[in-house]
């Protein structure tokens, strides 16, 4: 067990980054946030996005404007019984004075399913109700909605995209205690049109005036080679018929943002907004898919239109973010993977991290693609590296241990260990780490040991292109090993 103490990250003030930007579309939450859902609770918004093999599971954030936001709680400290990996397309809301989360999930040997858990309040604790909707093939994306007459609804996609088909989007009756359904299933629509290529998925509704209203997004959501886009679809009756908007898709790629889709609508003081995600075309899959925030109207002829709005602002890229581990609990920037639940403690301003052969590791969102991290680390009777590095998942991270006067800088790739440098330093000595990134994949890293000199300890940057996983971004970590 090593300690670290005082890790800061330095976002690197690129114009490009840091400036205000003229645009409808609004970022809002930076970083990995995807699939994001909102709901206006008394005089607050509530929040809340995909984690997949991230814990906690579930953020929950709160604004009182819809675009400054700051984490809470989480849904889940600890993962469902019944569930492993893969926290998705999480859906908050807010009915008879109860909180209810519908989210996806993979069941222990079995595929994904859909579950609920419920709370008496949005910052919770939530009790889980586990699954309700378990098919085949998979099923994600929940929604909930009533009818004209009261009666609830869950709205969901079939998964069968992932055994080549089409992908179902389907409706069924849900008792009051969201414990089970009611009645028989009834498709509503499927990918039919040539932009929703292979498939429709994380529909939201929304009722106004005579119609119901379907945002849902198509194509292929993630990646370096994502397609995704956002269309509508209106009924009269939640049972349908359903007619698609032949302006779709409505949202699609522009000269700033990638990719946008799977969002929720949301009234603010008699105004329209839809909350998504995108990729940042600059940062990429490296930050991931950030939420973004447009509004959007209701033109003559019953359909919806996003406002052009050229004087929002992003919110700003804070320029440095600090952690002196000065609390006994860890703060909510940070998070770790669903397979490991590290057995963590901080004393006295100091992280002390336990070890496994793998690797354990804690992760903090990137917030661009450039930027620098730095962590001193505690000499102390150990027989573990402690390090600090750009994380993937499990088996994919680059990072620079120290260990007894010795500094490695390891590459894991597809679990694959490989020792890129070695360096001897003076044992006494407390020595900072620092890692700088650019362009999201280009990693140097250096030491020091007096706190002002630092020693580049690889002389050509390390491509870390193949770290991001296909559906989140990389973290910024701290890692022990041994």
């Amino acid at each position: 067990m090593k300690g670290m103490r005082s890790l800061t990250t330095v976002f690197i003030a690129c114009a490009f980054l840091l400036c205000y930007r003229l645009q409808a579309q609004q970022l809002v939450l930076r970083g990995d946030y995807p699939d994001p859902s909102v709901v206006k609770i008394g005089d607050t918004y509530w929040a809340t996005a995909t984690t997949s093999n991230w814990a906690p599971v579930y953020p929950l954030l709160q604004s009182k404007d819809l675009v400054n936001w700051k984490t809470s709680s989480f849904v889940f400290p600890q993962l469902p019984v019944w569930a492993d990996y893969y926290f998705w397309a999480p859906e908050i809301s807010y009915d008879n004075g109860k909180v209810y989360l519908y989210y996806s999930a993979h069941k222990k040997n079995g595929n994904l399913c859909v579950g609920v858990a419920s709370a008496d309040k949005p910052e919770g604790p939530y009790t889980d109700h586990g699954p309700v909707i378990c098919q085949d093939v998979g099923s994600i994306d929940a929604f909930p909605m009533r009818d004209e007459n009261g009666r609830l609804y869950l709205v969901w996609k079939e998964d069968a995209n992932s055994v080549g088909k089409p992908t179902p989007i389907w409706i069924q009756e849900m008792d009051e205690k969201r414990t089970g359904m009611l009645g028989i299933k009834k498709e509503l629509f499927r990918n039919s049109e040539t932009w929703e290529a292979n498939l429709v998925e994380g529909v939201s509704m929304m009722k106004h005036a005579d119609y119901y209203y379907a945002f849902y997004a198509a194509a292929g959501c993630c990646g370096a080679a994502c397609s995704y886009g956002t269309g509508v679809a209106r009924a009269k009756s939640l049972f349908g018929p359903w007619e698609k908007y032949k302006g779709n898709p409505v949202l699609t790629s522009d000269e700033k943002w990638n990719c946008p889709g799977h969002g929720t609508p949301v009234e603010k003081d008699g105004r329209y907004y839809f909350m998504y995600h995108a990729y940042d075309k600059t940062s990429t899959v490296y930050t991931g898919r950030e939420g973004l925030l447009v509004e959007f109207q209701f033109n003559a002829d019953g359909w919806i239109e996003f406002v052009k709005d050229t004087t929002i602002a992003d919110v700003p890229l804070p320029p440095t973010q600090m952690d002196a581990f000065s609390s006994k609990k860890l703060s909510n920037d940070w998070q770790w993977s669903v397979f490991q639940n590290p057995a963590l403690s901080i004393k006295s301003g100091a992280l002390y991290l336990p070890a496994s052969e793998e690797g354990v590791f804690i992760g903090h969102k990137t917030l661009s693609g450039n930027y620098q991290a730095t962590v001193e680390v505690l000499s102390r009777k150990s027989s573990a590296w402690a390090g600090l590095g750009i994380i993937g998942d499990e088996k994919n991270k680059i990072a620079v241990y120290y260990y007894r006067g010795i500094i490695e800088v390891i590459q894991s790739k597809n679990g694959i260990d490989s020792v890129l440098l070695r360096r001897a330093v003076l044992q006494k000595k407390k020595p900072l780490l620092k890692m700088k990134v650019q362009n999201g994949n280009a990693i140097s890293f250096f030491y020091s040991l007096n706190g002002d000199d630092y020693v580049l300890l690889n002389q050509q940057p390390i491509n870390g292109s193949f770290l991001p996983p296909w559906d989140r971004a990389v973290r910024v970590g701290l890692l022990s090993k041994g």
